[in-house]
């Protein structure tokens, strides 16, 4: 899998490689470009190898939806509820 020979996830560390030796790199630099993308500046701890180089990390897709913005969602919703519907609701979920 080309995927593991550059990044390994172990617990909860994101460790990055050289591609070219396959060693531990250190991260130098971050620069973020949007909410879902990063370059990272690497630079190979091996010192016989020394390479440099800038790795793209980003956001693919969701597996599982955010319950924080369900819950941003719900409350905009109720705002644009007409008074009784907004009532109707509240009694609704006070039986829960």
């Amino acid at each position: 899998m080309i995927y593991r020979s550059v990044c390994e996830l172990s617990g909860y560390v994101m460790r990055v490689v050289c591609p070219e030796c396959v060693d531990k790199n250190r991260i130098q630099k971050t620069n973020r470009i949007s909410n879902s993308y990063t370059d990272l500046y690497c630079s190979c701890n091996n010192a016989e190898c020394g390479h440099s180089f800038v790795m793209n990390l980003s956001f693919s897709h969701t597996l599982s939806p955010s319950a924080k913005r369900s819950s941003q969602l719900a409350v905009e919703l109720v705002k644009y509820l007409a008074p009784e519907q907004r009532q109707e609701l509240q009694l609704q979920l006070s039986i829960l």
